[in-house]
């Protein structure tokens, strides 16, 4: 087993990537050995969304009690979805209902979401959450405003519910107030607010309750969503974008606005991608990270604060196997299990035991099981593999 397949395993940040089009741009796929994967916190835990019992900030990484066998998890703006075997696990912001334990009451330590029983991949929003399940089908919960639980109305939920007209899905990311879903022809649908473009499909629509196709996407093998923008990556390695541009976040050097995919320009050979609120992150086959959008607090990486609406690589880190994003920070698991990270750090979500933020990459001390890792706003989750 490679180092490389071993802490992949074909999971990415925020996004579950098609495994023949991986293979097709030389990423090697393996097979993961019996383990126990536990989830790990830092930053800010003012509504429980470190999982530790209270609402307690730090600065350095502590393990979630009860949680073991950790597939997979997902970061939204105070809250955390956890995935294991079948079952969903959720703790951190509950006032919109993002936790879908059935009230609207906060969690700081995990609880199971009840009536899900086949699921194989999570995402979240802000404030809602979404499940898809062995069937290709949906379900959704939270905050719904802009239906972005697809559900075809606007009320909030606090438990799961299925979103209308979606099948054979293969992939699920939410943004701010919007929800995505590739399916399993490479197509993609959306729905929620899109009144930057975040919908794709050539309108400014206040609400979308029902999944509507991105207009002109086709071969699409992985997707990922910032606040109000998009990420479309296709089989041949290149990538689109949609939406909200005000920093650049789509990539195609300007910062106009789009309601339609266009091409992300200044990288190739990309097998994953990540947004965080207005910035966006590519992987490429041989593991080298490119940024671009938003850098006001140094989310880019490229030791300075001025937002580029252009792709260009993050320098000073090793060969990287993952990707992934907060609000204001990117996460950057190498290939050896060390975490990388950089950007915003007022409470600590950097994990190094300081508030500094940084403007260039940085290796967490202590930490060289790294699975995958995401954040929120002001906070981090890791998942890490323990034997």
């Amino acid at each position: 087993m490679s180092a490389w397949g071993h802490r992949l395993r074909a999971r990415t940040l925020i996004l579950v990537t098609a495994l023949p089009a991986l293979l097709a741009l030389g990423l090697p796929a393996a097979a993961h050995a019996a383990s126990s994967d536990t989830v790990w916190t830092a930053g800010l835990g003012s509504d429980g969304q470190l999982g530790s019992g209270s609402t307690a900030s730090r600065s350095l990484f502590d393990q979630v009690a009860g949680l073991t066998d950790v597939e997979q998890i997902a970061g939204g703006r105070e809250h955390v979805v956890a995935r294991v075997g079948g079952a969903v696990w959720t703790w951190g912001d509950g006032s919109k209902g993002a936790t879908g334990l059935g009230s609207l009451t906060d969690r700081s330590t995990p609880a199971q979401v009840a009536g899900l029983s086949t699921v194989t991949s999570i995402a979240v929003g802000h404030y809602h959450s979404l499940a898809l399940l062995a069937d290709g089908t949906v379900k959704a919960w939270g905050f719904n405003s802009l239906g972005q639980l697809g559900d075809g109305t606007t009320a909030k939920r606090s438990s799961p519910v299925s979103v209308r007209d979606l099948a054979t899905v293969t992939s699920i990311v939410g943004g701010r107030d919007m929800s995505y879903a590739l399916l399993a022809d490479g197509t993609v649908r959306a729905w929620g607010g899109g009144v930057n473009g975040e919908l794709g499909n050539g309108t400014l629509t206040a609400k979308q309750t029902s999944p509507v196709s991105v207009t002109g996407l086709t071969n699409v093998v992985a997707i990922a969503a910032g606040r109000n923008h998009g990420l479309a990556l296709l089989g041949d390695g290149t990538l689109r974008s949609w939406g909200l541009n005000a920093s650049g976040q789509l990539g195609d050097n300007s910062k106009t606005m789009r309601t339609t995919p266009v091409t992300v320009s200044g990288v190739s050979g990309v097998v994953a991608i990540a947004a965080g609120a207005d910035h966006s992150v590519a992987l490429t086959s041989d593991g080298r990270v490119f940024t671009w959008g938003e850098a006001g607090r140094g989310q880019l990486g490229s030791g300075r604060t001025t937002d580029r609406p252009l792709a260009a690589q993050v320098t000073g880190l090793p060969v990287i196997g993952a990707i992934g994003c907060g609000r204001d920070h990117t996460l950057a698991v190498a290939v050896s299990g060390q975490l990388w990270d950089w950007g915003q750090n007022d409470f600590g979500q950097l994990g190094d035991g300081t508030t500094t933020r940084r403007l260039s990459p940085f290796s967490v001390p202590g930490i060289t099981d790294a699975i995958s890792a995401h954040g929120g706003r002001g906070y981090t989750v890791l998942q890490r593999d323990t034997p």
